[in-house]
């Protein structure tokens, strides 16, 4: 009999940990061993009020860092944060065994400041949003030959 398949924008807390279980067991039985995920998140916090106000979270896996958000605030930004926060992340993914990283940015974002960082773009998706493009970039560390990766 085939599964019930139902169409949700609201779906059950344990959904997504099904799936994730799932694809993780699949995913360890074509590598050879279970995926090594770990959170990386650096915060900027108010140091008035210590209220988060931007940051980087990402997350290293099978190797690589992926970067999924980077936000200075505008008041904060050509300050060198935004470099610090990349090149922290990049230190503990190197640390963590990591041989590269990647991540996306819209065009109307920050492409520039991440090729100046060393990134490259592997794959573009136009009119992502409507009108822009989505560009998707990596970057493979080098490291000194007795360091960790």
């Amino acid at each position: 009999m085939d599964p019930t398949v139902t169409l949700t924008d609201t779906p059950d807390a344990t959904a997504r940990s099904v799936l994730l279980r799932g694809l993780m067991g699949f995913n360890a039985t074509q590598v050879g061993h279970p995926e090594d995920s770990h959170l990386l998140a650096l915060l900027l916090s108010d140091p008035a009020t210590g209220e988060i106000i931007g940051g980087l979270w990402g997350d290293t896996l099978f190797g690589q860092l992926h970067i999924s958000l980077l936000f200075v605030p505008e008041t904060s930004r050509h300050a060198g944060l935004g470099r610090r926060l990349m090149g922290d992340a990049e230190a503990e993914a190197i640390r963590r065994g990591c041989a590269g990283a990647w991540l996306n940015t819209f065009s109307f974002q920050a492409r520039g400041f991440y090729e100046k960082l060393g990134y490259t773009v592997f794959g573009t998706l136009d009119n992502q949003p409507p009108g822009y493009s989505r560009f998707f970039l990596k970057k493979t560390f080098v490291t000194p030959p007795n360091s960790p990766g």
